[in-house]
């Protein structure tokens, strides 16, 4: 049996108690009796809710300026021209500078609630992040901007994971070697609490690993990774297309070819492989990238984590206001669901983290949505909105056309 969603609507005044009368009648004394706790009395989960969802909606008001989003025109902090302080460190300054933007953008928008900030040390004294989390908000059902400053011993499994997916990495450092490492990045996962406004992943970092018998001869290995992608639950194509064009911009002022390559690499890496689908609309991602000189990749790494917040933000405040029902909502949980598929099957840096010793984590498994849901052999009706998004995320597009 395929689960489809229904467009009869439930009769007004009907009882929950005749709704499961019903239904009990349906499934047969032989199965037993069951009990339902419904938080909707007027709502069964296969029918149409009518109703607007949400009270949050009606008032909340849309800022006539978002802030951070001219990052283009804004003055250039200090530390993006200074060559005398070592590359990690101006690294720690800009991811910070990025947490600090984003989260006053983000709370532009959020009338009820502040992300609050956590500051932790590892353990071993070898590092620290700040998680800023807002939860439960009225535009925010779940946000995080995390931001990581760590160093370590890389773990057996790390140091084979990286040979294996880079042959230069792998030319670079040997298997029967002990190496150390430092990375500093941001990770920003922020998922809305109205159906119609997409959900959106950022991260950008440099990582760079030392020999560890000769750390102070400087890293053997350096480089700059990232990207940001979108992942809505229903589809609005000029939403994706200022998403995708924005951050084309970014990468065309550095490199033509940067949007191109990372466009594809984002399409190829976010795949849940077992349902044959992209896990949203894409965006950018790079690893590994080295390819340039390394204050080019700073200023690069610069330009495309400023820009997402150009990117998204208005996106949001576009749709936190649309009307949904329980229709919406319930497709919004099943798309966060394969979200989090994503998130835990393949996803590399939730792997490399928890297989970091004294990792933490609650900040790693940030990403994962407040709820989610699993339908058994949920299909939409061909022809509706749900089955307009899976059309876009089994196919690929170019969308900065």
């Amino acid at each position: 049996v395929v689960r489809r969603y229904s467009t009869q609507q439930v009769p007004k005044g009907t009882s929950a108690v005749t709704k499961l009368a019903a239904a009990g009648a349906c499934i047969g004394l032989g199965a037993g009796i069951g009990y339902w706790v419904a938080k909707e009395k007027d709502t069964i989960p296969n029918a149409q809710d009518t109703r607007v969802l949400g009270s949050e909606i009606a008032d909340l008001k849309v800022p006539a300026v978002i802030p951070n989003t001219d990052y283009e025109n804004e003055a250039k902090p200090a530390y993006y021209n200074d060559t005398a302080t070592p590359m990690h460190q101006r690294m720690e300054a800009l991811v910070l500078d990025l947490q600090d933007r984003l989260v006053v953008a983000l709370e532009s928008l959020e009338p009820s609630r502040k992300f609050i900030r956590d500051r932790w040390e590892r353990e071993d004294g070898n590092g620290y992040g700040i998680s800023c989390v807002l939860q439960d908000g009225e535009v925010y059902e779940k946000a995080g901007v995390n931001v990581s400053v760590i160093e370590g011993t890389l773990a057996p499994g790390q140091l084979r994971s990286m040979r294996e997916r880079n042959p230069q990495t792998a030319n670079k450092l040997n298997a029967n070697e002990e190496y150390d490492f430092r990375v500093a990045g941001v990770s920003v996962v922020v998922h809305p609490r109205n159906p119609y406004a997409p959900t959106a992943h950022k991260n950008y970092r440099r990582f760079e690993v030392y020999r560890k018998s000769n750390k102070e001869a400087g890293p053997v290995l350096a480089w700059f990774g990232g990207g940001a992608d979108l992942t809505p639950a229903y589809l609005f194509e000029d939403d994706v297309k200022y998403f995708h064009q924005t951050l084309k911009q970014a990468c065309d002022a550095h490199d033509p070819q940067y949007y191109p390559r990372f466009k594809q690499w984002c399409d190829t890496y976010f795949t849940n492989i077992h349902r044959d689908e992209t896990r949203g609309v894409g965006g950018i991602f790079f690893d590994d990238l080295e390819d340039k000189a390394p204050e080019d990749l700073f200023h690069f790494a610069y330009d495309a984590g400023s820009a997402f917040i150009k990117a998204y933000v208005p996106l949001v405040a576009k749709r936190m206001t649309m009307p949904y029902t329980l229709r919406e909502r319930n497709w919004q949980l099943i798309r966060r669901g394969h979200y989090a598929e994503f998130n835990l099957v393949y996803d590399r840096g939730t792997k490399f983290g928890l297989m970091t010793p004294g990792a933490r984590i609650e900040s790693i498994l940030m990403s994962l949505p407040l709820t989610a849901r699993w339908e058994y052999m949920n299909q939409p009706e061909p022809g509706s909105p749900e089955a307009h998004l899976l059309e876009a995320v089994r196919t690929t597009t170019d969308w900065a056309k």
